[in-house]
């Protein structure tokens, strides 16, 4: 048998045909450009992923660190840490949700512009748990309703009518609190006055006894309102679901009265937002179309307003007085703007709308204080869509957060400047305290009212000495002195 044998190929012989060479460059130079495309893309969707950390897993997420810096009052190094690591967008896990942070002028204007359309407003469980409302009824849907009942009590126009009885009030309070003690804690103090304010405007109550039966569980839950929403006994949020039931049962029983009232012609329903309230649900109610509205939503819903009306306007005007100990030339101008303001007016007259439109220094005060020390971070919106912000892709469903404090667009930040509201004040969306868009806050004139009212009596007769020196302040969870502010007063001498 002849066996074959095999020839060496010789060297250079082409491993590939000239048929394979153009297949092959065919397919390099189709492919090559899919592939490249393809990698682009990738990139892209990267791109597109929105950077953060959502922390630990199940509910703990990133809320230690978020509670942890809320309470010490740096809650803004949250935000801060994180724009460092991750830009003005950023995502986290707070409070049980998936939340992006959009930080930055651009942020705010693009979700006030987008109130109701791609977004609306959200609130954390703790919130709808302590601000209960019937199961047929979500917070958004009830807080929209609720806002359409509050222009003809809080636009300028009636808000001008408050100012004298706001001055009354304060007057009493000065009388029965201030004068003739040497020394005082500014926090109660000041906490009676926008309390008994907003307890008045909201359900014309006068009588002490009722006050406090309102005011005593107020605090928990104020203290329970953004906390983590664990319902076991001890826990903030236990306590803050526990009072926010005491005073319900009070407003409840203030509805009846009420109700009472205006069947027997002796309550007016235009006299305070309360009588208001009753007469249009019972409209809304009557219409087969419309969901009814229990006593019980309506309580929940004066329970809110009391919150939203309460405790931002009294951190602030802590903080005014905090911030004229630190900044005496500050101080000085108030002085002199507030006596040119009491000099003018005859002797005994209550301080009247115009009165207010003359503390413009006044004011640029608040609003400097306001930017500097903000009673809240921030707030909460929903993404009601998918949509596209500043390249990164939101899903329907997540939760937005929105910040005051944009220290960088305005120069030296940290130096006191009332003077930046001179004219025509901050660039537009760097300074949101009232927020913006639809839901800027409607109490915005109202809270001016009461704080230059605040202002005015207090400067007029006192200057004050710290007792405690660089006090701490947390937030609990708004910021507050935690001794409370415990002051020296000095009155001023009687001119001749």
């Amino acid at each position: 048998m002849q066996t074959q044998t095999h020839q060496p190929r010789a060297t250079n012989t082409p491993i590939y045909s000239s048929s394979t060479m153009d297949t092959l460059f065919l397919l390099s130079s189709t492919l090559l450009p899919i592939i490249a495309l393809f990698i682009l893309r990738h990139l892209f969707s990267q791109k597109t992923t929105i950077p953060g950390s959502y922390g630990w897993p199940l509910l703990i997420g990133e809320n230690i660190d978020y509670f942890k810096q809320l309470r010490s009052g740096t809650n803004e190094k949250f935000v801060m840490q994180r724009r460092k690591l991750y830009g003005d967008v950023f995502k986290t896990s707070i409070l049980g949700e998936k939340m992006v942070f959009l930080c930055g002028p651009e942020g705010n204007k693009f979700l006030f512009a987008n109130e109701n359309k791609l977004v609306e407003a959200w609130w954390p469980s703790s919130v709808k748990s302590i601000i209960k409302k019937s199961h047929d009824r979500s917070v958004t849907t009830e807080s929209a309703n609720v806002r359409q009942l509050l222009p003809p009590f809080l636009r300028p126009h009636a808000v001008k009518n408050y100012v004298a009885g706001m001055d009354s009030e304060l007057k009493q309070q000065f009388q029965d609190y201030w004068i003739g003690r040497d020394q005082v804690e500014v926090c109660p103090l000041v906490a009676k006055y926008t309390f008994s304010l907003a307890v008045k405007l909201l359900f014309g109550v006068r009588d002490p006894v009722e006050l406090e039966k309102l005011a005593v569980s107020f605090v928990e839950v104020v203290s329970g309102i953004i906390s983590v929403p664990i319902n076991i006994p001890g826990t903030r949020f236990n306590r803050g679901v526990k009072a926010a039931a005491r005073i319900c049962e009070v407003i409840n029983d203030i509805i009846a009265r009420r109700r009472k009232d205006l069947a027997d012609g002796t309550a007016d329903p235009s006299q305070n937002l309360l009588s208001h309230m009753i007469v249009e649900v019972d409209k809304h109610n009557q219409d087969k179309n419309n969901v009814s509205m229990t006593e019980g939503d309506l309580s929940s819903n004066l329970l809110g307003l009391l919150i939203g009306g309460y405790d931002t306007v009294n951190t602030t005007i802590v903080f005014i007085m905090m911030t004229l100990v630190d900044y005496p030339d500050v101080y000085q101008q108030v002085l002199k703007e507030q006596r040119e303001v009491a000099k003018a007016k005859p002797s005994g007259e209550l301080l009247n709308w115009d009165d207010l439109h003359k503390m413009k220094y006044s004011w640029n005060v608040a609003c400097e204080v306001l930017r500097m020390r903000p009673p809240t971070i921030g707030a909460f919106r929903v993404a009601k869509t998918d949509f596209t912000f500043a390249g990164f892709k939101i899903p329907k469903g997540w939760k937005l957060h929105y910040t005051h404090r944009n220290h960088e667009f305005f120069p030296h930040p940290e130096k006191f400047d009332p003077s930046r509201f001179d004219g025509v004040g901050p660039a537009p969306y760097t300074y949101v305290p009232f927020g913006g868009g639809p839901r800027m806050c409607p109490g915005n004139e109202y809270a001016r009212a009461k704080i230059l009212v605040f202002m005015h009596n207090i400067i007029t007769r006192y200057n004050w000495e710290r007792l405690i020196p660089d006090e701490k302040v947390v937030n609990d969870p708004f910021p507050r002195p935690v001794h409370r502010f415990p002051i020296k007063l000095i009155p001023h001498k009687t001119e001749s």
